[in-house]
């Protein structure tokens, strides 16, 4: 029986923003075809250092992976939104620097997840909704330079990439500026189901999951 496991952050341990509605892992069994499990060892509030711990909880019939992880690593370095700066080019360094550490964190995250030789797709860091329009759109540029290393790195190794800035794109799909809400959910479950179930070439590069 296919098992697929969810690890990560709140993006997929959601149900305590919900309000009741049904939270990720509901909604990605349900929308999964006969046949197939899942669970849930994402924990919310996680980094890409707390991954491997998520690892270790792996249950023994996993045959397939989803993480999402990299928002909580962005929310630690949102000082660089703020940092008082002598030139554009000083912003830009500061905002290379965070998104170096951030990669270089994934990177090993991501290898040890590979070591487990099971069928792994992951996901971009979505732009949120927060309510000052100044502030999201800082977000949504900065967050350019950690999702470009989640991408890069995932076409290093062939993965399929769920690009949740295309799936979350509305107000009702975020429970507050940083959790999905059950609607937000419900289009990421199915992203979720498509990508680990639709078959894909041998990739060369990310094969990205809009939706």
């Amino acid at each position: 029986m296919p098992h697929l496991v969810l690890l990560g952050d709140s993006v997929f341990d959601n149900g305590a923003y919900t309000s009741g509605g049904p939270a990720v892992i509901e909604q990605v069994s349900s929308a999964l075809p006969p046949g197939w499990a899942a669970s849930l060892c994402a924990v919310d509030g996680s980094t890409t250092e707390d991954i491997e711990a998520q690892l270790a909880q792996l249950p023994e019939t996993a045959t397939h992976l989803v993480l999402s992880v990299g928002g909580n690593n962005a929310l630690l370095r949102a000082d660089v939104l703020q940092t008082p700066v002598a030139s554009s080019g000083e912003a830009l360094l500061l905002l290379g620097q965070a998104a170096a550490d951030f990669e270089a964190s994934y990177r090993r995250m991501l290898a040890a997840c590979l070591t487990h030789g099971l069928p792994l797709v992951v996901c971009t860091v979505y732009h949120g909704n927060f309510p000052e329009p100044s502030y999201q759109a800082c977000v949504a540029v900065a967050l350019c330079a950690f999702n470009d290393a989640i991408i890069r790195v995932a076409s290093e190794h062939g993965l399929k990439v769920i690009d949740l800035r295309r799936i979350c794109t509305q107000p009702v799909d975020y429970a507050n500026p940083i959790e999905p809400s059950s609607a937000g959910g419900s289009k990421i479950a199915s992203a979720i189901a498509k990508a680990v179930t639709e078959q894909t070439p041998t990739l060369r590069g990310a094969c990205v999951v809009a939706g």
